[in-house]
């Protein structure tokens, strides 16, 4: 597996890292933990050396299930994890924004915990706080990273503005945002300001939430609890309607002897060294499946015609529901 730098941060990670937020949160029930421990340790041995989790993943479920996974080989990885979000004691689940100074301090506290670390690699504002100045925010963490508890600073769905407010207290390593062949409005504001700035890009579901894989149609059916249940993207009607694209996806993969999922990853390694998506599996054969991808070199000419083609397809559906729309690009 090849390395990346994520921007000026000297941050290095492996080409593809690993999301597993599906392994116990998002995706219907969790899975098992034996199971998933094995699989983060699998994916090591490959090669894979950066991790993404959040303590709203269960929550707090997967932070420790990515900690446990990774004790023994902690001095070989990069692990990212966020803050931001109020969680009721009640239910454990998210009732809102939170991140005040005194609240990111507590989190980064107990996140250390969960991961088993002694600093944490990545830091991530989960979503942009409209009631704290990110200028506060960025500063409660570079406390943090002063007292050696926590090595890089990150931010999740901002604004380009945002970013550069965030960036002038303390420079961010790392912007984690939604990008793919299905979703490239990254490509108007945000890729350019980042790479001015000199800031890495972390695409998370860089397969459209599994549809550009190819096993999603029009009749599949999301288990209770499955976030894709309440996406406006995967009604039936827009699953049908956004098949045209899994299609040319498809013809593309088969000049390559690959898969749609590989050609996907493979496009968005190809648009910047800097960009390092993180697909999310449970199965030991997709994570097979999405390693393959690194080693996929797609020529200007490939590019041209990927861009081209899917270009013909206009997606139907939102990528997020209007109360979720509402937290991102502040």
């Amino acid at each position: 597996m090849q390395k990346r730098k994520l921007g000026n941060s000297g941050l290095e990670v492996s080409a593809l890292g690993l999301g597993c937020m599906g392994m116990s949160f998002g995706y219907g029930p969790a899975a098992d933990t034996r199971e998933m421990i094995a699989l983060i340790r699998s994916a090591v041995e490959r090669g894979v050396t950066f991790f993404d989790t959040a303590e709203v993943y269960g929550p707090y479920t997967n932070e420790e299930l990515v900690g446990e996974a990774l004790a023994p080989v902690r001095d070989r990885v990069v692990i990212a994890t966020k803050f931001g979000f109020k969680l009721d004691l009640k239910t454990g689940f998210q009732s809102g924004l939170d991140s005040r100074p005194e609240h990111i301090r507590a989190v980064a506290e107990a996140s250390l915990k969960r991961l088993k670390v002694e600093a944490i690699d990545l830091f991530y504002q989960h979503r942009v706080d409209p009631e704290v100045p990110i200028e506060d925010v960025a500063g409660a963490v570079k406390d943090l990273v002063r007292q050696g508890k926590v090595k890089h600073f990150g931010l999740s769905e901002p604004g380009v503005q945002t970013i550069r407010r965030a960036h002038a207290v303390h420079p961010v390593a790392a912007i984690q945002s939604e990008y793919s062949l299905w979703w490239r409005e990254p490509e108007q504001e945000l890729l350019p300001a980042l790479e001015e700035l000199g800031i890495g890009f972390v695409p998370f579901s860089p397969l459209g939430k599994g549809f550009l894989t190819g096993a999603i149609d029009a009749s599949t059916t999301f288990e209770r609890g499955d976030f894709r249940n309440i996406v406006p993207r995967f009604t039936p009607e827009a699953r049908k309607a956004n098949q045209a694209l899994v299609d040319v996806l498809r013809d593309i993969a088969a000049q390559h002897k690959a898969t749609s999922a590989q050609i996907a990853l493979a496009w968005l390694l190809a648009q910047k060294p800097w960009i390092v998506p993180i697909p999310g599996t449970t199965k030991p054969a997709r994570l097979e499946e999405n390693l393959g991808a690194a080693a996929i070199r797609l020529t200007p000419a490939d590019l041209r015609d990927i861009g081209g083609a899917v270009s013909q397809v206009p997606v139907q559906g939102a990528r997020y529901p209007e109360h979720l729309q509402k937290l991102v690009g502040r």
